[in-house]
């Protein structure tokens, strides 16, 4: 462009290099210098802010000092007396004069005439004057001197602060005294910086002493940082649901955490077998409790969840409403309608909680499909009453709780019912406090709706079915099992605070433990203590050998059944069983049972409790895929035989005298044969008690923690507790919390494709209720409550 290129530099010549190195170098010192500069500009007018709120803080200081004194009682003016007037009339003039000083040097005089002490730039050879301080100095010791107790002691300062107070120093005095005396010692440099330091630190520590006499002030203590097998053990123990889906026990993530826990700051932690048990839990909250004093200490605080809906339920009178939601109705005699129905009836007793039932409404068509004996309903009302009358036969006190429908609709293929569209919409914000759902994994398969945690306080499913069980029996069973394993995790996870697993037969699922919380029909209790009483008169109760009873599908045990008893017909000759159901397979049992000429008599399903069943003896039940038996129950209470599988699902049964297990196809033909040439021994109050739906009733409070729930009057369960201390303190939102509400957020999206609902084997239309059920249950189309507004 013009301009010369510069002469290059000769190989082995020197002078064009050292040039380039002094500029180089020049330039560096240039930059250091220039940013310093803007530094040092930085400090000080932030240390300019600082000096101009500590005047600020002291001019108020004095002007509270002057008003003390005219409104002090003239039996306690005494000694406060003295210290305001020597604060008016000794140090505030001082400090006036030190201020003039500083001004007729070039300063501001006052913060408003530009911000406090610091020397005016053209003052460069400032130096600090402690002529004024010497005499603050002096006037404090003199007045400490001279006035002794009376001057600068409270002891004879009474009223409020009663007797304790006596001898102790005036605190105002004594603080400003060790400000004085270091600011003097850290004066005694001549040159301007020192001397700008040094009234910085003073002002500083004047300002500190001032706020300590808040009394709302409190010193932070120091709080050692996380070190790395701390931060690695939180990141284990939040990363359970990534863990949990990737198939990772859970134990296993216990042990880990334990293990890097143990070893925080190259310690190593020892625990005594004794505490083994709780050494999980205790350790989740101490590391809990690590995290929220480390947050707490930066200041930082949250108070709630990322994904947390802050509009909750609130009590309003005092009592909680909890909403069972089912899967099933009567009468289809089914655990799922049957179960829920009692639960609903034992936890309405109690004054603390108003229930609600909710359960599916099925359109004509579906009823013929699914209800027994041709039974049908044209209106939710006319369903209604006749569950209330079923109840009322069975119960022996008055059930007062709601029932409330939701559509849906019957799959063959699945032979279960599936909800239509929204079902947390048919239980009313007004109500939306605890949420009970039996069979959760099942009712969220397809739910497109508000998220159950969002709406509700508190939500716990009870896990009734073993799906796995009955889906590896399908075709491709294997394939169909790992999905479903893994759905029922996502799904449980993201719509479940707590989970109950009738027994150890069932998924593991996250946050859920095994108990069972069914009991028995009342009903069938009478019926065992009146055939007890039969027997002590000398009657004979038992007239009958064996039955089955049960739903007439595969799954429920035919398959089992006909093949031990084709396996060891010769074993069993003479025995006959008698078999009660009804269901899709019914006629495949039939003729797989007349094919392998079996003494099977089939009848048409009955209730238990029907009169023509009190006469059996034995109760055979070889399913393996149940959860919990309700019929196994029901026998055992009615002081029947039962013989079944050494099987998870049949646990809770065998601490029962009359229960007869077994584990081989040889044990079988033994309790067999041991059942039907004994009489059964009678059941004591204790085995009766645990059998009853009062007892069930105490396990599911403890076990799913309603109990807590219900006591916790703020509304928000789930925040008392041992743990829930920990919560309160400010908290970082946890990574399960961020993980469930994503998993909900993304099951949420995938639910509302129709062509994803198809290929996963939903029901067309399912996502949105039909016209017929708009009209059976009076509901608007779900175009008007959901409308999708566009040009």
């Amino acid at each position: 462009m013009g301009k010369d290129d510069p002469p290059p530099i000769a190989a082995g010549g020197g002078g064009g290099a050292d040039r380039g190195a002094f500029a180089f170098i020049s330039k560096g010192w240039r930059e250091v210098r220039d940013s310093a500069t803007s530094d040092l500009r930085l400090m000080r007018a932030r240390a300019d802010s600082v000096r101009a709120r500590a005047d600020r803080e002291l001019e108020h200081l004095l002007a509270s000092a002057s008003a003390l004194a005219p409104s002090l009682p003239p039996v306690a003016a005494g000694a406060p007396i003295a210290e305001v007037e020597f604060v008016r009339n000794r140090i505030q003039p001082k400090i006036q004069e030190l201020r003039r000083q500083y001004s007729s040097r070039g300063a501001p005089s006052s913060p408003a005439d530009g911000g406090g002490w610091p020397p005016a730039p053209g003052a460069t050879s400032l130096r600090v004057d402690l002529s004024g301080i010497a005499a603050i100095r002096n006037a404090i010791v003199a007045a400490e001197r001279d006035g002794g107790a009376e001057g600068w002691s409270v002891a004879r300062w009474k009223g409020d602060r009663g007797e304790e107070q006596r001898g102790k120093e005036w605190e105002v005095v004594r603080m400003i005294r060790s400000g004085l005396k270091e600011f003097e010692r850290r004066s005694l440099s001549s040159d301007m910086f020192a001397g700008f330091r040094g009234r910085g630190e003073f002002v500083e520590k004047f300002k500190l002493s001032l706020k300590s006499l808040n009394k709302d002030y409190r010193e932070s203590k120091e709080v050692p940082p996380l070190d790395l097998t701390e931060i690695l053990a939180y990141l284990v123990q939040q990363s359970g649901p990534f863990l949990d889906q990737l198939g990772i026990r859970r134990d296993l993530c216990d042990k880990l955490v334990e293990m890097l826990y143990s070893k925080r700051n190259g310690r190593l932690m020892y625990h005594s077998p004794s505490e083994d048990r709780n050494l999980a839990e205790n350790i989740t909250e101490e590391l809990d409790l690590r995290i929220a004093r480390v947050l707490e200490s930066t200041g930082y605080h949250t108070d709630e969840g990322f994904w947390n809906d802050p509009a909750k339920y609130k009590i309003s009178d005092n009592r909680r409403h909890v909403a069972i939601v089912t899967t099933a109705s009567l009468p289809w005699m089914t655990g799922t309608a049957i179960n829920p129905l009692f639960r609903a009836a034992y936890l309405a007793r109690s004054v603390k909680q108003k229930v609600t039932l909710v359960v599916p409404w099925l359109s004509k068509s579906d009823q013929e499909l699914v209800y027994p004996n041709n039974i049908t309903f044209s209106s939710p009302e006319e369903q209604e009453t006749y569950i209330r009358n079923w109840l009322q036969e069975r119960l022996g006190f008055e059930a007062d709780f709601k029932i409330s429908f939701y559509p849906g609709k019957f799959s063959k293929e699945r032979r279960s019912i599936i909800p239509a569209g929204d079902t947390s919409q048919f239980i009313s914000s007004k109500e939306a406090d605890i949420a009970i759902l039996e069979e959760p994994e099942h009712l969220n398969w397809y739910h497109h709706g508000k998220r159950w945690t969002d709406k509700f306080n508190h939500v716990i499913g009870v896990v009734h079915t073993n799906y796995l069980e009955y889906i590896k029996r399908e075709k491709n069973g294997a394939i169909q099992s790992f999905l479903v394993k893994h759905i029922n995790n996502w799904v449980t996870r993201a719509y479940c605070h707590k989970v109950l697993r009738l027994s150890a037969a069932t998924q593991d699922l996250p946050r859920s433990v095994v108990c069972n919380v069914h009991g028995v029909n009342p009903k069938f209790l009478n019926i065992g203590e009146k055939i007890e009483a039969d027997r002590e008169r000398g009657q004979k109760v038992f007239s009958k050998g064996a039955y089955f009873l049960g739903k007439m599908v595969w799954a429920k045990g035919y398959r089992e059944l006909i093949d031990l008893l084709s396996k060891h017909k010769k074993d069993l000759e003479g025995f006959k069983i008698d078999v009660y159901g009804n269901g899709e397979d019914s006629e495949a049992v039939q003729t797989a049972a007349r094919k392998c000429d079996l003494s099977i008599n089939f009848f048409r399903g009955k209730d238990h409790a029907d009169d023509s069943l009190h006469g059996y003896k034995v109760f055979i039940n070889p399913s393996v895929s149940d959860v919990l038996c309700t019929a196994t129950a029901e026998a055992l209470a009615m002081g029947k035989f039962v013989v079944c599988a050494d099987h998870p699902s049949n646990e809770f049964f065998k601490s029962f005298p009359n229960c007869l297990t077994y584990k081989t196809s040889e044990e079988f033909v033994a309790r067999v044969k041991e059942a039907m040439a004994s009489e059964p021994q009678s059941l004591t109050p204790e085995q009766r008690y645990n059998l009853s739906w009062e007892a069930a009733t105490e396990r599911f409070m403890e076990y799913s923690e309603l109990d807590k729930v219900l006591n916790n009057t703020n509304g928000h369960p789930g925040r008392g507790g041992k743990r829930n201390k920990v919560r309160k303190i400010p908290l970082l939102p946890k990574l399960s919390d961020v993980v469930d509400g994503g998993l909900a957020f993304a099951h949420h999206c995938l639910t509302g494709n129709e062509i994803l609902r198809l290929a996963t084997g939903a029901i067309p239309g399912t996502r949105d209720y039909d016209k017929q059920q708009c009209m059976d249950l009076n509901l608007l189309p779900p175009q008007v409550q959901h409308p999708v507004y566009g040009w």
